[in-house]
């Protein structure tokens, strides 16, 4: 994959991690939830759609050269939510506190950052802010 591709990619991973996780704030305090816990109120697959979105976001990561152990954490942090968030109440408030895609951002950024660090040529792609039109 070139470096337009991987800015894409990690751009619109981060974009979904956002969506998932963190895109509305609660007024009178710090605290932010997306879309996840609320798609998760929706009885018998509400979890399942956030879910498979989810596992998107990790199937685009795997694009960036991710070790087993790294994708199978990713992975579990999806099963984790996914699962707990199944039941009711409970579940949607673990899904707000958990955040497994920004969880699974941050592991790919770290990936990233590591891979940067072994070889000095490759720009950092992690902290660019660049927007490309899709």
């Amino acid at each position: 994959m070139d470096r337009i591709q991987q800015l894409k990619s990690l751009q619109k991973i981060r974009k979904i991690a956002s969506l998932l996780d963190s895109a509305i704030g609660i007024p009178g305090t710090k605290f932010r939830i997306g879309l996840d816990p609320i798609l998760g109120l929706i009885p018998g697959g509400g979890d399942l759609i956030t879910a498979g979105i989810s596992a998107y976001m990790i199937y685009l990561a795997t694009r960036f050269g991710l070790e087993r152990k790294e994708i199978s954490k990713m992975i579990g942090n999806v099963i984790l939510e996914t699962a707990l968030g199944t039941v009711p109440l409970a579940g949607d408030i673990f899904d707000a506190y958990f955040k497994a895609n920004l969880r699974n951002l941050e592991i790919l950024e770290n990936h990233i950052a590591k891979a940067e660090a072994q070889n000095p040529k490759l720009k950092a792609i992690v902290d660019e802010k660049i927007v490309i039109n899709s």
